[in-house]
């Protein structure tokens, strides 16, 4: 199963990409922990997950084709 993963803000700073796809991550468990073993930095930062556009605070399984975005803190003004 493949997943689209995206990255905003500070998030593409660190990882040096916007997207990439990963192979066989069931939820978003197995999503963030690969994603931080590639990009250990990201330990240091705070952010949020969404998954079909939802912002998701517990695991969530995903389905083939799910987006997963990675969206750094926000604030509205």
């Amino acid at each position: 199963m493949k997943t689209e993963v995206l990255f905003f803000g500070i998030i593409v700073d660190i990882t040096g990409k916007n997207r990439m796809e990963i192979d066989n991550c069931i939820d978003t468990f197995s999503i963030k922990t690969a994603i931080i073993n590639e990009f250990p930095k990201l330990c240091n930062y705070k952010f949020v997950m969404t998954v079909r556009n939802q912002i998701v605070s517990d695991n969530k399984i995903l389905n083939n084709g799910d987006v997963v975005a990675f969206l750094p803190p926000f604030a509205g003004g």
